[in-house]
């Protein structure tokens, strides 16, 4: 009984946030779907088969995430940052933005950060605990602090499933 209740409440909880989402972003594709607690801005754009798992964007920058996209528990998309030139040290009121640009079937580990500015390629696996501190080209496989790139996809195996329209 006590299982069958924590599923309800769980089921409740992630329609909850799928809505927060909707109403908070400037535009989503369905399916989206939301697993835990995740928030986006504003100035966010979703694409199709969007998964979230924990995932919450801070800051006002714009960011774009494709299709087919997969996150895991607790990532965080950060896109502003503190005027650390402005008239005052360590930093003033004013802010720095910088879009993020996820494309189309990347997957973040858990507790992935990507700082403002950042472009994940097409295809691309950052592996969980990493901090993005810079592009990750298509089809690479990057991990660490800071995530550098250690492996690449097969690129003919995922044109393949790409082609067939094989998405989790």
């Amino acid at each position: 009984m006590i299982g069958i209740l924590r599923t309800t409440f769980y089921k409740i909880l992630n329609r909850y946030y799928k809505r927060v989402i909707i109403r908070t972003c400037k535009k989503y594709e369905e399916p989206l779907r939301v697993n835990g607690q995740s928030y986006v801005n504003a100035n966010t754009y979703l694409g199709k088969n969007v998964n979230f798992n924990g995932l919450k964007i801070h800051g006002e920058g714009k960011v774009i995430i494709g299709d087919n996209f997969h996150s895991g528990i607790g990532c965080s998309l950060i896109t502003q940052t503190h005027n650390y030139m402005g008239n005052k040290i360590p930093y003033d009121e004013t802010y720095l933005y910088g879009d993020i640009v996820i494309e189309d079937n990347v997957w973040l580990g858990q507790e992935v950060i990507v700082l403002p500015g950042i472009t994940i390629g097409e295809g691309a696996i950052i592996q969980a605990g990493s901090v993005v501190v810079k592009d990750i080209p298509k089809y690479a496989i990057a991990g660490g602090h800071p995530a550098t790139v250690f492996k690449q996809r097969d690129i003919e195996h995922y044109n393949r499933l790409k082609q067939e329209g094989k998405f989790h």
